[in-house]
């Protein structure tokens, strides 16, 4: 059984919420002292956790940060606010999606079972350790090293990487990579995988790694061994 926190302060909604998803096998909690989300956090260790934008304290976006500082446990932001810059703002932090409210809820449950299932599934039938350009990527722990440093990726971000090097030297197409991340594309936005890709080339720059991932304008991207002069 997985275990899910369901950051709401609404307490009708977060009651809603947990019975339907507790329909579904999940163990639900919730949080007590929205001062101490963290702490709860901590002490509960979710499997994945649910959070709204709007909560007392400090808004969903802070304590996003500060989980993310500790673990890359799959976050998905559930929020009645629909501007473009706050679905940015959560990919930027780490979060695995954004689903606004109002929302259905077979959309919600699809959503979860398949972060759950990529996040700790998708290295069952492969190999564990990959090398590329010198450098060794681990799917399991998210972390690729080079004799720069290491990197700790997020889940998504491990994904792609993997995409990309599983077809080294060959393009894949940005509704590859949407499918293979998110199984149905119709649910995802163009940009949620843009801020992902710049997010992690961003992370392999700090390695020396960056430049190693080439974009195809209007193709796709291609994980390289060498860099064409």
């Amino acid at each position: 059984m997985f275990t899910l926190l369901l950051i709401e302060d609404d307490q009708t909604l977060f009651q809603e919420i947990r019975e339907r998803l507790t329909q579904w096998s999940y163990e639900v909690h919730g949080i007590r002292d929205f001062s101490q989300v963290l702490q709860e956090f901590t002490e509960i260790k979710p499997d994945l956790v649910l959070i709204d934008i709007q909560l007392p304290k400090f808004d969903g976006f802070h304590w996003c940060r500060m989980i993310r500082a500790h673990s890359n446990v799959p976050i998905i932001f559930l929020s009645s606010r629909d501007h473009p810059t706050d679905m940015v703002m959560s990919m930027q932090l780490g979060a695995d999606d954004y689903i606004q409210k109002p929302f259905h809820f077979d959309v919600l449950i699809a959503k979860i079972q398949a972060i759950l299932r990529r996040a700790y599934n998708y290295s069952s039938d492969s190999a564990s350790f990959k090398t590329w350009c010198k450098a060794a990527v681990d799917y399991e722990k998210n972390i690729v090293t080079a004799e720069a440093g290491s990197v700790e990726l997020t889940r998504n971000e491990i994904l792609i990487l993997k995409q990309l090097i599983e077809h080294k030297n060959k393009v894949v197409t940005r509704e590859q990579l949407i499918r293979s991340l998110w199984d149905d594309e119709r649910f995802v936005s163009d940009n949620t995988l843009t801020v992902n890709l710049n997010r992690l080339r961003k992370k392999l720059d700090e390695i020396g790694l960056g430049q190693y991932i080439e974009t195809k304008v209007g193709l796709g991207y291609m994980a390289v061994e060498e860099v064409q002069p």
